[in-house]
């Protein structure tokens, strides 16, 4: 299948990090063709949420996501200042006109080895938050990660796991698929044709870099691991999918010391030839 244009591009900002500020990704997505961006929360709050969404909708791009609410488990309860941030969340979404809040449900609580609990509190988690989402009228994407990340990022590990909590929550939350955390998982297919294009909100792309020298922060670019991606695009695409390739990559060792121009002309280039 053909390649990925800049016009099909979104840069999740937790990419370049290191190097920029939220204004500086919002000019350097324009600058390189790139028609989306994904903020990261604590960027967008050293900016600003007001200035902010001024900024991406005078520079024309369009917001993939919010990143991220969740991290329902830390204290092995549904706390308030938990509930309430992820109010506001669903608020800066609102105001971004975020295709969706991506969520990190959070892991074990501290002590803790009963994952079926987690999971229950996780649930219970995104249903506070998802009455609040649908007035506003914000999907919430949960995110599974990784298996790796069970026990201190997210408990739920499959899309088949986020699904079952779909079905039991309703309409207004679905998936956002990373093929860093699914690219493994042998009932993947299957999944993403369960999960339909209604609950297909984000699709999130980078590669698995073999050796992997550190299992939060070396991700590779697309092309250089062993991520089949096409396959994977092609997929979600079949279901109908028509949102933006979300480019997300921590990458301590490489390309957050690399120059954001050129992470971005790699980006572009990348999505054309190795997606």
């Amino acid at each position: 299948m053909s390649g990925i244009g800049p016009e099909r591009l979104s840069l999740n900002t937790a990419t370049v990090r290191a190097q920029w500020s939220l204004a500086q990704c919002i000019e350097g997505c324009a600058r390189h063709g790139i028609a989306g961006i994904s903020p990261w929360r604590d960027k967008l709050h050293e900016m600003g949420v007001e200035a902010a969404a001024t900024a991406i909708r005078d520079a024309g791009l369009r917001v993939s996501g919010l990143c991220r609410g969740g991290w329902y488990t830390a204290s092995g309860r549904l706390d308030q200042a938990v509930i309430d941030d992820n109010r506001r969340a669903v608020d800066e979404a609102a105001a971004l006109g975020a295709d969706c809040l991506v969520m990190v449900v959070g892991g074990l609580p501290a002590g803790s080895r009963d994952l079926p609990a987690a999971r229950s509190l996780i649930e219970e988690g995104l249903a506070s938050t998802l009455d609040h989402a649908r007035a506003a009228n914000v999907p919430v994407a949960i995110e599974p990660l990784h298996p790796m990340y069970a026990a201190d990022r997210a408990a739920i590990s499959t899309m088949g796991q986020a699904l079952d909590i779909c079905d039991r929550l309703g309409p207004g939350i679905g998936c956002a698929l990373d093929v860093y955390h699914v690219w493994w998982d042998p009932d993947v297919e299957a999944q993403i044709a369960r999960a339909g294009k209604e609950r297909l909100m984000a699709f999130h792309i980078c590669d698995w870099l073999v050796p992997t020298r550190d299992l939060l922060t070396d991700r590779g670019m697309m092309g250089d691991g062993v991520i089949d991606i096409a396959r994977l695009r092609g997929l979600v695409e079949a279901q109908g999918f028509d949102g933006l390739n979300e480019v997300e990559i921590f990458s301590e060792h490489d390309w957050w010391r690399r120059d954001a121009d050129e992470v971005l002309a790699t980006i572009v280039e990348r999505g054309a030839t190795a997606c």
